[in-house]
């Protein structure tokens, strides 16, 4: 579990990550070079969740590895989806990242939201549903096992 102080805003206790899979954790179906470092490192403290449609269908392989909990959604309602899976798990102890518009509700109800800006793109609700912007999924990873980033980007 980490436990994150920021000035300005309520304790944070986050024991989950929830991710989603294409355009944040990977591309084109492929896991980003530094993920699967990050992620390995981050399960000595949170437990890793992934929702994705899985649209190249590389998922379940690319995470094999590693101890995440992968669920693969139906092609409909994924936003919504999304969101009740992050109520499962407890929104106030949540961190979600994603990039796509079936991501914003999940972001816009985590304790914290960070929407990334890759090779994909981000959809603009869901930029505008979250409360840390970065360019790289490494980055975003980074924040969570050097909490003190995510102190000096949402102290008030």
């Amino acid at each position: 579990m980490l436990q994150i102080e920021i000035p300005g805003h309520d304790s944070l206790l986050i024991q989950h990550l929830l991710l989603d899979f294409n355009g944040t954790i990977a591309f084109d179906g492929k896991l980003i070079d530094g993920v699967k470092e990050a992620l390995a490192c981050l399960t000595k403290d949170i437990d890793i969740h992934v929702v994705t449609a899985d649209t190249f269908g590389d998922a379940s392989e690319q995470l094999e590895d590693l101890p995440v909990k992968l669920t693969i959604l139906p092609d409909i309602g994924q936003d919504e989806a999304k969101q009740g899976y992050l109520n499962t798990l407890g929104n106030e102890m949540t961190i979600a990242i994603g990039n796509g518009r079936n991501d914003c509700l999940m972001l816009q109800d985590a304790a914290i939201g960070i929407v990334l800006i890759q090779g994909e793109g981000a959809a603009q609700v869901t930029v505008q549903a979250a409360d840390i912007v970065c360019t790289s999924i490494v980055n975003a990873l980074r924040l969570l096992l050097n909490p003190k980033r995510l102190i000096a980007t949402l102290r008030c």
